[in-house]
């Protein structure tokens, strides 16, 4: 069971796109790929929002995030957050791990 993150940042002039470049660039992303429990962190663009950042992070459980969250990495992430005046939609889900049969006819593989 695996707890996914979504988390849309928001802002203007193009400031979200800069908050995923800085962060690609200041090592950040690679050092929450390495912390204990993470399984994905990557960033996204929605076709039709141009100050939007879509953020997919998901971690093996709730201690794993709680470990993230309490790492010195927030603070680095909160001082980004701040520089670029974003605002935050957040979205959460936990997986069953389970694929219905008759949803595989729609999968293309």
């Amino acid at each position: 069971m695996a707890i996914t993150v979504n988390i849309y940042y928001t802002g203007t002039n193009g400031n979200a796109g800069k908050f995923a470049q800085e962060m690609l660039a200041a090592g950040v992303v690679d050092e929450i790929r390495a912390e204990q429990g993470n399984l994905r962190y990557d960033y996204f663009y929605p076709l039709d929002d141009t100050e939007t950042v879509l953020l997919i992070d998901s971690w093996e459980n709730q201690a794993a995030i709680d470990a993230h969250h309490a790492s010195p990495m927030m603070s680095r992430i909160s001082e980004l957050r701040d520089k670029y005046d974003l605002h935050m939609k957040v979205e959460r889900y936990v997986s069953d791990d389970t694929m219905p049969s008759a949803d595989n006819e729609f999968i293309r593989n």
